[in-house]
């Protein structure tokens, strides 16, 4: 069904028929609840402690119950699916902004503390970095950001992470 026949078709409809299939779609599927939770309550500060508190979890898990702690994950898939999650539901550019830089700044502090070997954690990085550039550029908040970019790019180069050059071109080039 394109996009104009459901238009007509929800034109034809009456106002108690179109209540009552928002409220159908709201109970079957999960995405649609999801979506109007938040749009009814965007509790985007619960949502954002929830977000970091899982990302640090990917790089300093908690102890659960006195139990040894779990090797770290380090899954930058984590923060992507909040990032995805976060702009699908219109969550505020700042916050978003936010959650990009905080997802490198974690996974540097975890590498100024432990020797990380793939090359794969650095490439992984520099795609978020320039994720985030790209993202805030977009959104026009770019200067709001410049000082943690630059403390990212310079941590980069603090910890000698082979790629740092890479962030260097990038500061470079918003300057």
């Amino acid at each position: 069904m394109s996009k104009r026949d459901l238009k007509k078709y929800l034109s034809e409809l009456s106002k108690t028929q179109l209540e009552g299939q928002i409220l159908e779609l709201y109970e079957k599927f999960s995405p649609i609840k999801i979506y109007y939770d938040f749009v009814f309550n965007p509790k985007e500060d619960t949502l954002l402690k929830e977000c970091k508190l899982k990302i640090s979890n990917e790089y300093f898990p908690q102890r659960i119950s006195g139990k040894k702690p779990r090797k770290p994950k380090m899954r930058r898939s984590i923060a992507q699916k909040y990032i995805k999650h976060f702009m699908l539901l219109g969550v505020d550019p700042f916050i978003i902004g936010d959650v990009m830089l905080y997802s490198i700044e974690i996974a540097q502090t975890f590498s100024a503390e432990k020797v990380v070997k793939p090359e794969l954690f650095y490439k992984s990085m520099l795609n978020s970095f320039e994720q985030a550039v790209k993202f805030m550029i977009a959104n026009g908040i770019i200067t709001e950001f410049k000082s943690r970019l630059s403390a990212i790019n310079n941590e980069a180069i603090r910890q000698k992470w082979f790629n740092h050059h890479e962030y260097d071109a990038i500061m470079e080039r918003l300057e």
